[in-house]
């Protein structure tokens, strides 16, 4: 961890640049619009003394205090009418080793440029998720992760972090340092601090090779075990209202890369992004044609492409929707996919977009959704506009009654007395917050939801 600063300083003077508080100019929205707000004040640093800065004056002003990323979390997790403080400007690279795989940069970041970084030394992530516009500090405050039996979450690939908490301390934490801040700060939902550099673990440079079809979800439900161990990575989306799915196999090849810019464009957003929206319009104005569409929704060739592993895993989102996901036990798949379709029947519900399902190992992360054992994501989507919370209430009963966890930056109603059962170092994680910010200062309401057992009325 050599590569950051030493625990426990107070960083130099302020930059000119980015260490002033100023007035809120408009009203902040996420990505889904189904959060917004208008903070009292924001800030853009660009350094590590920019952000000791604006967190002293956000402390003296006696305000709370919220890092806003790229607003891809559906919940209220960035909300604050205090200081928002953006850390778009704050994405240098500060060391990449490619003998050891260790890679340290600034937590603005987005994972798109991060993905670029470690490509030009050779390197890439081990695993990732189905977007990259996040930046790195909000993709692990919310636990991002992907698919793979093997593969674990962007949580559990760091080794090292910095953060500033609200006393306006710089702290480095890692497995030998700090060791309990760093296992609460890996997955915080940004209730510990302004973390402000990562260092992560990555691999030698890999291609994947995807292959994509569309199956009968039953045979898909029966052969998952084998699936599911047999590739690197996979997942499937079922359609609601009929009965296929689309599989995704991706697994490591030596191959050249083969597919072609040309088709991954018509594939990605043409079919995926354009062809699909425009469907989903027509659903929004009459809804009584979605399961008429659904097969149209379903329908696409088969793919086999080969590319640069962060090709592969990250794709294009324009259509806008909103989503709630939840982390199963691994065995749980096939039952819940089971009720959500009877319940979808029962209730004559229009579903747009497709269910999708992935897979983690059980990892050591505090606050990681698949903590201590292998489990199932199963994601439930609305298209914006559609009307989808009586959806997602009814789904959200059968993941609670399926053991399930939710994702921490989709939408969900848990609260902290039925969350903390499901988390056994939940005392420890809330200890660190009670260490490093005993006043409250990056609180709001969705914190109070998930982590006070008394929400203030």
């Amino acid at each position: 961890m050599s590569q950051l600063r030493p625990a426990r300083r107070r960083a130099g003077r302020p930059s000119a640049t980015g260490a002033t508080l100023a007035p809120a100019a408009e009203e902040w929205r996420n990505w889904a619009g189904t959060q917004r707000c208008l903070p009292g004040a924001t800030a853009s640093p660009v350094t590590l003394d920019d952000v000791v800065s604006v967190v002293g004056a956000a402390a003296a002003s006696g305000r709370r205090a919220k890092v806003v990323g790229s607003g891809h979390s559906f919940t209220g997790a960035a909300v604050t009418d205090g200081v928002a403080i953006h850390l778009g400007r704050h994405c240098r690279v500060l060391d990449v080793d490619a003998d050891t795989g260790l890679a340290t940069v600034e937590a603005g970041m987005t994972l798109a440029r991060l993905n670029k970084v470690l490509a030009a030394a050779g390197l890439a992530l081990p695993n990732l998720g189905d977007i990259d516009a996040q930046s790195l500090a909000g993709a692990l405050a919310t636990g991002t992760h992907g698919t793979g039996a093997a593969a674990g979450s962007l949580a559990a690939q760091v080794v090292g972090l910095q953060i500033v908490t609200a006393d306006g301390e710089v702290r480095s934490c890692s497995p030998e340092r700090d060791r309990e801040l760093f296992e609460a700060a890996r997955v915080s939902l940004g209730a510990l601090g302004v973390i402000t550099a990562v260092t992560l673990q990555a691999v030698p440079a890999f291609s994947l090779r995807a292959q994509e079809a569309v199956e009968p979800l039953e045979r898909v439900l029966a052969g998952l075990d084998h699936d599911v161990a047999a590739n690197d990575h996979f997942e499937f989306y079922w359609v609601p209202h009929t009965d296929l799915a689309r599989t995704k196999r991706n697994n490591r090849s030596d191959e050249a890369p083969r597919g072609g810019r040309m088709r991954r464009f018509a594939d990605r957003v043409l079919l995926e992004n354009v062809a699909f929206g425009g469907l989903c319009r027509v659903e929004r104005r009459w809804p009584e044609l979605t399961p008429r569409l659904a097969p149209v929704m379903a329908a696409g060739g088969n793919r086999d492409i080969v590319d640069r592993s962060y090709r592969i895993f990250a794709s294009p989102r324009l259509v806008p929707f909103v989503e709630m996901e939840y982390a199963l036990p691994r065995a749980a798949a096939g039952e819940a996919l089971g009720r959500i379709r009877d319940l979808i029947e029962r209730e004559a519900l229009r579903v747009a977009f497709p269910i999708e399902v992935r897979f983690a190992p059980a990892e050591e992360v505090w606050l990681s959704t698949s903590h201590g054992r292998d489990s199932c994501y199963v994601a439930v989507h609305q298209f914006q506009g559609m009307p989808y919370r009586r959806y997602f209430d009814l789904v959200e009963e059968v993941m609670v009654n399926l053991d399930g966890r939710p994702h921490w930056g989709k939408l969900h109603t848990r609260s902290a007395a039925d969350l903390a059962p499901h988390y056994p170092q939940w005392s420890r994680w809330q200890d660190q917050r009670s260490r490093v910010d005993p006043d409250g200062m990056w609180g709001n309401d969705y914190l109070a939801q998930i982590f006070d057992p008394r929400p203030p009325a």
